[in-house]
């Protein structure tokens, strides 16, 4: 099921992104997806904590005590408050790692944000450390961070390995009032065993909070201003600190970029949209290489594709010992390989082998989508994506009735996954914090160029976002790689890894229509 905006970390970055909720993520890398399940990025920072102008007393910033750690990183702890309003009350720690810069002439600290939200910034700081071009790992310290909420930070727990079992298999695409029910019962329940588990965090895990950490960061660290790459909900995060404190803003790269002008709703069926164009893409590169077994067409793949989603529904396929393959597991097996070109010839083989009655493969993407363990056990990925989700934005939809509405336009924008993102529109209707923020435009005035990245046939944060955001930044320049995949930096163009690098280490900003391919 699409819980929301997160990306996944197959074997790139965390990406989650997905509306309701959240996209993807798996512990290990780079920008690949982390389903950012993305979804609606909307936290602004009125309700947040308004902007530069009003944002709450600075707290003090105790200095990190590096010790050493694993592959030759540094790892510490960073204490904030809680509450930024509170800046004497109860404090909260953030996990930060750095790989000191290799060369001479070092800039500074380059701080990383993996997506999701809810991506690991020590995993995807690893990942850098030896996958970045080597100019960037020889000028600056590699700098990652778990942000409030995530992974080895303090963090936000929900429900427990067995019982997030049990909510992955719900129907996502309910055809009944007892199935429509029971999904609306499961985000109920997810909520109160967020609630039971995270207690006051809950309310203090926005992205505002979060940038406010990444700024006491950039002090702790010593850095007058901040040098940042973010991707996809990544993008979001580096924006929201832009807006908040322009004036600290060094070089900023935003990749695989959200628009935080636009609401839940409309960044579901526009993200629905991005992962139909992507399976279109697949299935064009499956029919083109020959030998196809899901048809001699894109349109004869699509049909086989939701034909057995639909059979799914019926009759699942027999899973691991304890689980059975449902549509609603299938759809994220078949969204999680979306995020990477590179993961186009595992998606072949699941869909291959569920057509012959095997689903196994489909259970393992799904299991790599929520970061399920061979052992059962999650990771807390998924948790954190829906507090932090539900606190930025209001949900898409707040009633059955509002799905039912929404339901023909979710559809027409996805018709393979449009009911899915519909009811995934109801996963912050009963979340237990209300909302802090709002969508709104980001213009950020006052602040050095931004460099914005997108590419045209991105699944999680299609490319419209990204030409969206680099319009609102008043100093926003748009990057963009005509080419499949979430983000794109890293990912085997070097005109676009050419052009953050010089945009990072000397400040030139690429041409006005700069494209690469």
């Amino acid at each position: 099921m699409m819980r929301s905006s997160c990306a996944r970390v197959a074997a790139a970055a965390v990406g989650l992104l997905l509306v309701a909720g959240c996209s993807s993520g798996s512990s290990s890398k780079s920008p690949d997806r982390v389903a950012d399940t993305a979804t609606a990025p909307a936290t602004g920072v009125s309700g947040g904590g308004g902007g530069p102008e009003s944002a709450p007393p600075t707290a003090a910033v105790a200095p990190i005590g590096w010790t050493p750690c694993t592959g030759g990183f540094q790892c510490g702890t960073l204490q904030v408050p809680l509450d930024h309003a509170k800046p004497d009350g109860p404090k909260i720690r953030i996990a930060v790692m750095r790989k000191p810069a290799t060369g001479g002439n070092r800039i500074g600290s380059l701080v990383l944000n993996p997506g999701g939200p809810g991506g690991s910034g020590l995993d995807f700081a690893q990942y850098a450390a030896t996958r970045y071009p080597a100019e960037l790992r020889k000028r600056f310290d590699i700098v990652g961070f778990d942000p409030r909420g995530v992974g080895r930070s303090t963090a936000i727990g929900c429900l427990a390995d067995n019982a997030m079992d049990a909510f992955t298999q719900l129907d996502a695409t309910p055809d009944t009032p007892a199935e429509e029910q029971a999904w609306i019962d499961g985000e109920k329940a997810y909520g109160r065993a967020c609630t039971d588990r995270s207690g006051d965090l809950l309310g203090h895990v926005s992205t505002v909070d979060a940038a406010r950490d990444m700024d006491l960061l950039r002090a702790a660290l010593g850095d007058p201003k901040l040098y940042y790459l973010g991707a996809s909900y990544g993008t979001f995060l580096g924006a929201t600190y832009a807006e908040l404190y322009p004036q600290r803003v060094g070089r900023l790269v935003l990749d695989g970029a959200m628009d935080p002008s636009q609401s839940a709703m409309a960044a579901n069926k526009v993200q629905g949209g991005g992962f139909e164009t992507a399976l279109a893409a697949f299935l064009d590169d499956c029919v083109g290489g020959g030998s196809c077994s899901l048809g001699a067409t894109r349109e004869a793949g699509l049909a086989k594709i939701r034909g057995l989603l639909q059979q799914l529904d019926a009759r699942p396929l027999p899973g691991d010992t304890t689980r059975r393959v449902t549509e609603s597991i299938a759809t994220t097996g078949i969204l999680s390989p979306l995020y990477s070109k590179d993961q186009w010839p595992d998606l072949r083989r699941a869909l291959d082998a569920a057509l012959r009655g095997d689903g196994q493969r489909l259970l393992d993407l799904n299991d790599q989508y929520y970061e399920r363990g061979a052992d059962g056990r999650y990771s807390n990925l998924m948790s954190a994506n829906a507090a932090v989700n539900c606190l930025d934005s209001p949900p898409a939809a707040t009633t059955r009735e509002d799905v039912e509405r929404d339901l023909p336009e979710y559809v027409a924008a996805s018709p393979t996954f449009g009911r899915n993102l519909a009811w995934a529109g109801l996963a912050c209707a009963s979340w237990p914090v209300p909302p802090t923020g709002k969508p709104h435009p980001i213009r950020a005035e006052g602040a050095a160029p931004i460099l914005v990245v997108g590419t045209t046939r991105d699944p999680a944060t299609p490319y419209s976002w990204a030409q969206s955001l680099a319009g609102q930044l008043a100093s926003g320049t748009l990057l963009t790689y005509d080419g499949d995949g979430h983000t794109a930096f890293g990912r085997g163009s070097d005109c676009v890894d050419r052009a953050v690098v010089d945009y990072l280490t000397q400040s030139t900003v690429p041409p006005k229509g700069k494209t690469c391919r």
